[in-house]
């Protein structure tokens, strides 16, 4: 029998320290007593559990039977092909029946007589308490095993929620340009690719990360953590942003070239909501401290328009659009400027042009007002841009040093 006056206060113990369930923790500890009788008393094939009576502390035992049907097993010619051909479709349409594991079904349904293949039947065992020292052991692996189960199966819950949301984690270390952040329970990492590029990194340093995905490596799960993705910054007005978090005003799309420009589109629900001034902030503090997160990147803000030519126009600020032609059968805004605006319109190495297309689905165009039928150099940008090769070997590489 088992003292409740000592396991009961140990696994409330165990749970508040690491945040599981209590009857979880009481299923971890009849698995190690499961894998103690089985080690001291029992035969390697069997299955074997146990169940803890909460209210006297008495511990039982069962052998656990798959009931099989005689169509599921191997006959010993298949067995022979299996150890000389290791045929594999065989061998996952068929077992090879072991008496200590399975029972026939025509000899279940002498006891059962409702069981069906596939059931379990379950014969009641010896209760034994004076395990050796060797099943101790081996009743502490299983133990720690389940715990550790849990406590992952708890994190992978807990994170799955958290995908695509902000989380707060200081720097642990920093190995390759792999950044690795606590998070409390579990890391994240920074790939380099995720980081925003020119930004240092400090060990101890507390930061915003945005959670990309999680990895379940088998060691534990990984939360893959990034700064550099668009949903950051959208994230981050969120948070700031009462009327985005409420509902009222909608992000409607964003664009981004990390730690250098991000323009953001947003829209109202109510016309009496400024949508822009909501997400500026009094002062334009909202936005200095979305700005302050990025170290500096510049954010432009602007209305969402269902119209093409308006929304793009928009885009394009803090340039000033003299007139406007959409071709519909291109996706294609054409846009005729002053030619003082241009070079701003377009925006150094064509940054300002380019993420006006990324922002709004539309090819951009870029003339001159004075001379709508030439070219302007630099001045075109197409709506959405692929990764390039080096792109996808330098995520792959960095999944590599991850995982060495």
């Amino acid at each position: 029998m088992i003292d409740l006056k000592l396991l009961n206060p140990l696994v409330r113990q165990i749970s508040e320290e690491r945040g599981l369930p209590e009857e979880k923790i009481f299923e971890a500890v009849e698995a190690a007593l499961a894998a103690a009788y089985k080690k001291e008393y029992g035969e390697k094939p069997q299955i074997i559990r146990a169940k803890i009576d909460s209210q006297t502390g008495e511990a039982k035992f069962w052998q656990v039977k798959i009931v099989v049907d005689k169509s599921e097993i191997l006959n010993p010619e298949e067995e022979e092909n299996l150890k000389t051909e290791n045929n594999e479709g065989i061998e996952n349409k068929k077992i090879k029946f072991n008496p200590e594991k399975h029972i026939l079904l025509e000899d279940a349904k002498e006891i059962n007589s409702k069981i069906k293949a596939g059931e379990e039947l379950i014969f009641p065992l010896e209760v034994r308490e004076d395990f050796s020292r060797i099943a101790a052991q081996t009743a502490k692996q299983v133990i720690l095993q389940k715990l550790h189960e849990l406590e992952k199966d708890n994190i992978l819950l807990e994170f799955k929620e958290k995908e695509e949301k902000i989380v707060s984690g200081i720097i642990q270390r920093i190995e390759k340009r792999v950044i690795y952040v606590d998070l409390g329970k579990t890391f994240g990492v920074l790939f380099p690719n995720e980081g925003i590029p020119g930004e240092h990194y400090k060990i101890g340093e507390r930061k915003k990360f945005y959670v990309l995905r999680l990895e379940d490596r088998g060691r534990g799960p990984v939360i893959i953590l990034s700064r550099a993705h668009p949903k950051f910054v959208s994230k981050l007005f969120e948070m700031e942003v009462p009327e985005i978090s409420e509902g009222v005003v909608e992000v409607k799309s964003i664009s981004r070239e990390p730690g250098n420009r991000t323009k953001i589109a947003v829209s109202s629900k109510d016309e009496n909501i400024d949508p822009v001034g909501s997400c500026v902030g009094q002062k334009g503090t909202r936005v200095a401290t979305i700005i302050d997160e990025l170290n500096g990147e510049r954010i432009d803000v602007i209305p969402y328009y269902e119209e093409p030519a308006k929304y793009v126009a928009a885009s394009l600020g803090p340039a000033k659009v003299k007139e406007t032609e959409v071709i519909p059968e291109r996706r294609e805004v054409r846009v005729f400027i002053p030619p003082e605006q241009i070079s701003l319109a377009i925006g150094k190495n064509g940054q300002n042009v380019r993420l006006a297309a990324k922002l709004t689905g539309w090819k951009i165009d870029i003339r001159s007002a004075i001379a709508p039928e030439e070219i302007v150099a630099g001045g075109v940008a197409e709506a959405e841009e692929k990764q390039t090769e080096s792109q996808n070997n330098e995520s792959a590489e960095e999944k590599k040093d991850l995982e060495g």
